[in-house]
């Protein structure tokens, strides 16, 4: 329970919309000539603008992260303060460390990232600001409405700030999306199609300002070039097929349950677990390293919640998406004693 990858079970099958492509495309085309296949554009605006994410200039990045990786590269210079969740998540922390930024924490609630956290932040002087919209990893927090507007509150006129935002799981995370799109002048919104569909498929959309997506798209061009079109066709095809709309939608409910039955029956014992959304559940422990054995020698491996965190509280972080159902009561059981480990006396 420590990988923090979907649920291959759930994931849709691939095969039925590669032979279709196969048949439809023929033979291997050559260099692709625009980045953004039209129709996959189509697609992606509508899907977005249903958010209420604008998205009228868009490209195509090879997954979350990459389209990460371009945008501070694109607006700022190492040494350069961002703003990131803590806890968030650990790819994003060395991403930020490798181009020789720094990081500066905002604490994070059930409901994102705290406003007096970005305030500080803000006073502090970062130049850019992540937050993650839904199924934060790795506490499960979304943006709320209420959180929504007061975070878009202080960012407005901030002409100094990049805002990027993650909604890395998509349709996977079953409550409203509260977007910050728009609020400062330089912003992007990234949507990866890797959680519903499968990481495999190294594709996420990334819309934004006009100045912040030619910037990520000129980028592009003197570098990887393109993303791949068989790729963008086949996500065409995948978002296309109500089959599968609707196995996203059973993938959905079944990480609900198991991660709702996790925080659930941890809260029946005292132990006030996070995870509102997505397929991880952070738990808070006295000490990470004894929570982290006790559960492995109860054949459970979690995450150690050092790897996401900057000045956070200890946790670890549990990963619902191997997790059967009917092994929740057993797990409930030594989370909690590993929540709350015996003290150790001593004569």
């Amino acid at each position: 329970l420590s990988a923090g990858q979907p649920d291959p079970r759930l994931l849709p099958p691939l095969g039925p919309h590669l032979a279709a492509l196969a048949a439809e495309i023929g033979p291997p085309g050559g260099y692709a000539t625009d980045a953004v296949l039209p129709d996959l554009a189509a697609l992606a605006r509508d899907r977005l603008a249903a958010d209420g994410v604008p998205a009228a200039e868009l490209t195509v990045t090879g997954g979350a992260l990459d389209g990460i990786e371009r945008l501070p590269a694109a607006h700022l210079r190492p040494g350069d303060a961002v703003a990131v969740e803590d806890p968030g998540w650990a790819n994003l922390l060395d991403l930020i460390a490798a181009l020789g930024m720094r990081t500066v924490g905002v604490p994070v609630d059930d409901e994102g990232p705290t406003a007096g956290g970005v305030r500080a932040a803000l006073a502090a002087g970062v130049r850019a600001l992540v937050v993650t919209s839904r199924a934060q990893n790795p506490t499960g927090a979304a943006v709320s409405a209420e959180r929504a507007a007061a975070l878009r509150t202080l960012l407005d006129g901030r002409a100094d700030l990049l805002l990027i935002e993650d909604d890395h799981a998509a349709e996977l995370a079953r409550v409203p999306l509260h977007p910050l799109a728009g609020a400062t002048a330089a912003w992007a919104f990234v949507r990866s199609v890797s959680k519903p569909y499968g990481p495999d498929l190294r594709l996420a959309v990334l819309a934004g300002d006009e100045a912040t997506v030619a910037r990520v798209a000129g980028r592009a061009r003197v570098g990887a070039g393109w993303v791949s079109t068989v790729l963008q066709r086949l996500v065409v095809s995948l978002w296309r097929d109500p089959a599968t709309a609707e196995l996203v939608r059973h993938a959905a409910d079944s990480y609900d349950r198991r991660r709702d039955g996790l925080v659930g029956g941890l809260a029946a014992r005292g132990v006030a677990a996070h995870g509102r959304t997505g397929i991880n559940v952070w738990v808070p422990v006295p000490d990470e390293t004894v929570a982290v054995t006790t559960l492995r020698d109860a054949g459970w491996s979690v995450a150690p919640g050092g790897l996401y965190r900057i000045a956070g509280a200890p946790a670890v972080r549990v990963s619902v998406s191997a997790l059967d159902e009917a092994d929740l009561p057993a797990l409930v059981d030594v989370t909690a004693r590993a929540a709350r480990p015996t003290p150790t006396f001593t004569a």
